[in-house]
């Protein structure tokens, strides 16, 4: 199993100085890779029709991933970046493929694109696309950026994009893995079908059991066993450390190949304090 730290997106703030000593000093203590979330816009709790159990508001603090990782990688040189996961069908394919190609070139291959269909419907409609028909759009988009990673000119005519003999450059260095995030069981059929990897949720491996076998069910109905990947996490919030061997080995015994740290502290450091013990104990290692 590799291990990663999600990069606390909503608790770390703004200043580039404490961003750029987070990532530094989780790829100094060998973390694989870091995982970062993604919204574009928080919505106004208090408007009409909005449903409490939402749990990110305008409130919390959203770093925009691509741009935080390609900014990232010039202040590294080992440790993987993974969007976890960007709202993909609330933007346009192209441009997606434009900007993980870039990030991926800048970072030496080190990124993998995590996606999926969201559930705030306000960012879609401030974006211009339909919330409705999102799941139907991903696949496209799938297609898509994949045909543009990896060929000079495409052509493709589909139900939401179309491209007409072009293409971008530069081209990755390598076709940039697709991993899906979701728990719906239409999600993980895509995913199963799909991906590269599954980003699971950051629950307790004894009630996610019944769901991992589902998904696992879904690769080998589709032929795919040992091409994909399950990426679990830990919330340190809400897992005492005397409860962090279970919850690891439990994942393990799910199936996943990676699973990421969330740290949870009042400060920069308290936040590496806890990377640093999770290191210690699981040996992770530059």
């Amino acid at each position: 199993m590799r291990f990663g730290a999600v990069f606390p997106q909503t608790q770390l703030g703004a200043d580039p100085a404490v961003l750029r000593d987070f990532v530094q000093a989780a790829e100094g203590m060998g973390y694989h890779h870091l995982l970062a979330y993604d919204h574009v816009l928080g919505a106004n709790p208090d408007r009409p029709g909005w449903e409490a159990r939402r749990p990110y508001t305008y409130e919390d603090m959203f770093h925009e991933p691509l741009t935080l990782f390609a900014w990232m990688a010039g202040l590294t040189e080992t440790i993987g970046f993974m969007t976890g996961v960007l709202i993909l069908p609330q933007r346009q394919t192209a441009l997606v493929a434009k900007q993980a190609a870039q990030v991926d070139l800048l970072s030496g291959g080190r990124f993998r694109l995590g996606i999926g269909v969201g559930w705030n419907e306000v960012e879609y409609d401030a974006l211009g696309y339909d919330f409705g028909s999102r799941g139907a759009r991903v696949e496209e988009q799938i297609m898509i950026l994949r045909e543009l990673w990896t060929h000079e000119l495409v052509n493709i005519s589909g139900s939401f994009d179309s491209i007409d003999d072009a293409g971008i450059n530069p081209l990755p260095p390598q076709p940039i893995p697709i991993w899906i995030g979701g728990t719906a069981d239409v999600v993980l059929r895509r995913c199963a079908r799909l991906s590269d990897g599954w980003v699971a949720g950051g629950g307790d491996p004894e009630t996610e059991r019944e769901l991992c076998e589902t998904f696992w069910s879904h690769v080998e109905n589709c032929g795919r066993g040992g091409q994909v990947g399950l990426h679990a996490r830990l919330v340190s919030e809400r897992v005492p450390e005397s409860d962090w061997e279970r919850h690891v080995r439990g994942w393990q015994q799910l199936g996943a190949t990676e699973l990421a740290l969330y740290p949870h502290g009042a400060t920069l450091d308290e936040y590496l304090a806890r990377l640093r013990r999770f290191a210690e104990l699981f040996g992770v290692s530059a």
